[in-house]
């Protein structure tokens, strides 16, 4: 039934930065926010739609669908952070989100995006990135957030500011008015006015024990002796009435609640074949007209759930009633899944049905899209409950545990590693390859067993880079390239650019470039544009630290027709190769061609970008403002560059820090300039080295400046 007060405030609410609807459950949070969304539908403001649950505690997740909802508003919005989320190392957060502030920010109508049940995220980071997009929130978005409990955000800072509308369960509890409208008109009861009253009074508007007793009363002759009866927490009158409901329906809908309770998501489909019925789509429409707790999760009415109490209580009663039963639903629900390409679905159907080497195998299949997609959270969660006994079987899903654990517990990383490589290490003695031999190895991924060798070796390549062992990264390299079948393109790839890290930490150039090179043909290979742009900025840039700019500015043009191949927009990333274009145009004195090459990757860079070269335009512009004179506007375009700066697995050739020195010697700064080198502690004495050669020419430069001044020996 329609809320017209509600809906209003709504609307007046859609002009400041959040919306907060938190009540306990059944006090219709979400069906008020569905009536609103309809209403707007042709009108202002848009509405995006985001069902959270559990898996969105994954960030990456989380992420993915507040985007996608994005879209469904506006379909330019959200490519650099999607390509940002799904690089083999995604930046902080908080810079994938300046990039989608700044396409937010292009949108020309006001829209509000909702966040239902909200309450089941318990992931600090989310909270955490949630809190940054509020603070930068562009003023044309209203975010909503429906939830059962006051989520950990700063509400008392946007309350002060004016900035928060709030419906708390004294808003949406049902008035007399609306508990009588709701009774007589809606459920069709004809109770009189003392009768709704009464009611009413019993539920304190709590619109779910309203239902629920709605549908306990149809039927009944003594409905007045009923509502006097009619008493108890609310916790207990829940599950009064559900057994009187389930009690009442006929056997075929008890039996159909009861075994597709198990699931989050309904469709005809899933349920028919969780049943062995087929009556599915037929069973939610009728559900659904007769208001028995199923709430439509699309427009299109193919997918419902169960009103989560509702839910809860058909859960306890199935596996009250059919205990046995419970892990066979769970079974054909995983199979479904599968086959309908819901892996994740199907992963916990498995888990939940016990079926470990179901789910250990679908989990293998799925290996590989959940690194490639950084779903590291929900992948490792998966392995945490598989027993050790079943991962020490599987030597593909042991390096790929091993892979996603590199990140967090290098120990465990090289545990997982160690069992992988019993299987493979042929020049192990007698009694060790016997006993790897008698154990049964269990292999689904057929494709991942091929490459496990050079798996292998790119996981032991990670791992020495995480422990600073270059000379490590360089033997694991090699024979990760070795390993793997040429045509796995994206391990080759991953291969071939840890090796040229290595080589240019160690400052051998030549053999950086041949090593990229070979990566970016193999990553030229996939369909990853961001990959491929990369792979030509990295080229460029040892290019123009070997002094061959002609060479650099081909490969800065190769990535830029990589990019413009894709059609419009041009790809964000590309903004990275107009900075290359300023740099190698300010190498020749052209200071107006090197500040045209950075006003187009500005623009690009608003609509996204790799996070980890965002300094970098920081960094250029400060080289035209010195060139130009402007030493104060050097430094602080060199301060926000600092401030920009994400530490990445290539080497720091140029630190910022000694490029402000320099600037610093310019204006005649030395004790700033010396506090650096002292900070450094760079000395005349250091043996030098190609990483830190920057930052002796630096120090020579602030001697010589010191020793002009009148302040050397």
């Amino acid at each position: 039934m329609s809320r017209p007060r509600l809906i209003e405030r709504l609307d007046q609410g859609a002009g400041r930065k959040l919306t907060l609807v938190s009540a306990p459950a059944g006090f219709g949070k979400t069906t008020l926010l569905a009536e609103w969304a309809r209403g707007t539908a042709a009108g202002e403001p848009s509405v995006a739609w985001v069902s959270l649950d559990q898996s969105d505690n994954d960030p990456s997740h989380f992420w993915a669908h507040f985007i996608s909802a994005l879209r469904t508003v506006w379909s330019k919005v959200g490519d650099g952070a999607l390509s940002l989320l799904r690089s083999p190392q995604p930046p902080p957060i908080e810079r994938v989100l300046t990039g989608l502030i700044n396409e937010i920010n292009a949108v020309e109508d006001d829209f509000a995006l909702i966040l239902d049940d909200y309450h089941v995220i318990d992931a600090e980071p989310v909270h955490g990135a949630i809190a940054f997009l509020l603070d930068h929130l562009p003023p044309q978005m209203n975010l909503v957030i429906a939830t059962r409990s006051d989520p950990p955000l700063p509400l008392a800072r946007l309350r002060g500011r004016g900035e928060l509308t709030e419906f708390r369960a004294s808003d949406l509890r049902f008035t007399p008015d609306e508990a009588a409208a709701f009774l007589n008109e809606t459920m069709g009861l004809g109770l009189s006015v003392a009768d709704v009253s009464a009611l009413e009074r019993r539920t304190e508007g709590w619109i779910v024990g309203l239902q629920l007793a709605a549908l306990s009363m149809q039927g009944r002759e003594d409905i007045p002796g009923f509502i006097r009866a009619f008493a108890g927490d609310n916790r207990y009158i829940v599950d009064y009435l559900v057994e009187e409901v389930l009690q009442r329906q006929p056997q075929q809908v008890r039996s159909f609640l009861l075994r597709t309770s198990i699931l989050d998501g309904l469709s005809g489909p899933l349920c028919d074949a969780v049943t062995g019925q087929k009556d599915g789509k037929g069973m939610l429409e009728a559900l659904e007209r007769g208001n028995l707790f199923v709430v439509p999760l699309d427009d299109k009415r193919h997918w419902f759930r169960y009103h989560h109490l509702f839910a809860d209580v058909l859960r306890t009663h199935a596996m009250e009633e059919q205990p046995d039963q419970i892990p066979i639903l769970h079974r054909r629900a995983s199979e479904w899944c599968e086959h309908n390409d819901l892996r994740a679905k199907a992963v916990r159907h498995a888990l939940a049905a016990k079926d470990i080497d179901r789910a250990a195998g679908l989990i293998e299949l799925a290996a590989r899209a959940m690194l490639t997609g950084r779903q590291d959270e929900t992948f490792l969660g998966w392995l945490k409950a598989l027993p050790d006994e079943v991962l020490r079987t599987r030597p593909v899903l042991s390096v790929y545990y091993a892979l996603a654990l590199l990140s967090v517990d290098l120990e465990a990383a090289e545990a997982r590693l160690r069992d992988a490589e019993r299987f493979l290490d042929m020049t192990a003695d007698t009694n060790e390859r016997s006993e790897a031999l008698s154990v049964e190895v269990v292999v689904v991924d057929e494709g991942g067993f091929r490459s496990l060798p050079g798996t292998i070796a790119i996981a032991r390549a990670y791992r020495a880079g995480a422990l600073e062992d270059v000379s490590g990264i360089v033997k694991h390299a090699r024979r990760a390239l070795d390993l793997l079948p040429e045509g796995d393109h994206l391990w080759r790839g991953a291969a071939g650019g840890l090796l040229g890290l290595a080589h240019w930490n160690s400052g051998d150039l030549e053999a950086a470039y041949r090593a990229f090179a070979e990566a970016w043909a193999n990553l030229r290979m996939t369909s990853d544009i961001t990959q491929n742009i990369s792979g030509a900025f990295v080229l460029a840039n040892i290019k123009t630290a070997q002094g061959r700019l002609r060479e650099a500015a081909r490969l800065y043009e190769q990535g830029l027709e990589l990019a413009a191949g894709r059609g419009e927009p041009m790809p964000p990333p590309a903004s990275d190769l107009y900075v290359g274009m300023s740099e190698l145009r300010c190498e020749h004195d052209d200071l107006e061609g090197a500040t045209r090459y950075l006003q187009r990757s500005k623009k690009l860079s608003e609509q996204g970008g790799i996070s980890e070269h965002r300094h970098r335009w920081y960094v250029a512009m400060a080289r035209i403002k010195e060139a130009q004179g402007d030493l104060d506007g050097a430094l602080d375009l060199l301060g926000e560059a600092e401030h920009l700066y994400i530490r990445s697995p290539a080497p720091e050739t140029r630190p910022v820090a000694a490029l402000k020195a320099r600037v610093w010697s310019g204006q005649g700064r030395l004790a700033e300039a010396l506090g650096w080198a002292r900070e450094r502690d760079l000395s005349v004495d250091d043996d030098l080295s190609y990483l830190r050669e920057f930052e002796h020419i630096t120090l020579a430069r602030v001697l010589l400046a010191q020793y002009k001044s009148g302040g050397g020996r």
